[in-house]
């Protein structure tokens, strides 16, 4: 019995967090969009770690068959599906993380500097799919306006409102909030890199240390000071908005 709690607990897990959200009447057609959006962008984000440690020398996510766009091999039941939910269910932007790609700096040509551009690959890779999808969406809104009777653009099916105008719009700021979110240099989020780079090398023991304890600090910042996630997301979603939808 205590094999078969450890094999299915996630999912009964899972299925509870779902039923709570439909008696509280918090999961709609947008929240799943995001959720949606939210996998393949915390995916690439981790892949692209992999990518550019194996350009610098180190091939411990490729060994460990982690280069790979496949989700299972990725989704880490926490942050990939158990920390987006509680989050949406408490109404609050939902982010999330994947099962993090093995790094060994150690292999690296120039451990020190070279592990700086490892862990800001992955905020620069949601950076790249936020402009991707805002010029997307920018263009395709104008598009469908442009080509909208002043009827259809007054109902509510005119521009904007398809499934994969809304996935788009919902990816961006989904990729938005990953950049800022992983920048904040706190560890072990990537921002932390920078942090790292000037920290002596007597040091660096006990950093690495006291830094996997701090991630769960941080997460409960977010979920019991919500008003912390809106100070620090809606500037940058408002800049994103405000740059590609017309």
């Amino acid at each position: 019995m205590p094999s078969l709690l450890r094999k299915y607990g996630i999912y009964l897990l899972l299925v509870a967090i779902a039923l709570a959200a439909y008696f509280r009447h918090v999961v709609n057609i947008d929240s799943g969009i995001i959720l949606i959006a939210l996998v393949p962008s915390v995916i690439l984000h981790e892949v692209s770690h992999g990518y550019v440690a194996l350009y610098f020398g180190d091939r411990t996510a490729k060994n460990a068959h982690r280069l790979t766009l496949n989700p299972i091999a990725h989704i880490d039941p926490l942050g990939s599906l158990i920390l987006p939910a509680v989050l949406t269910i408490a109404g609050i932007t939902p982010i999330g993380y994947a099962k993090p790609v093995p790094v060994n700096v150690g292999n690296l040509r120039k451990p020190r500097n070279q592990a700086v551009w490892v862990s800001l690959a992955g905020p620069v890779t949601n950076i790249i799919l936020a402009i991707v999808l805002g010029v997307l969406v920018h263009a395709r809104l104008n598009h469908e306006i442009a080509s909208a009777t002043a009827q259809s653009i007054g109902t509510a099916g005119g521009p904007g409102t398809g499934f994969i105008d809304r996935l788009m719009v919902y990816g961006g700021l989904v990729n938005v909030n990953l950049a800022v979110f992983n920048l904040i240099p706190i560890p072990p989020l990537d921002g932390s890199a920078v942090l790292e780079r000037f920290i002596p090398d007597r040091y660096l023991s006990g950093y690495y240390d006291a830094r996997r304890f701090l991630l769960p600090v941080v997460i409960m910042i977010f979920l019991f000071f919500p008003i912390v996630a809106t100070k620090l997301f809606t500037p940058f979603q408002n800049m994103w908005a405000g740059t590609f939808i017309p």
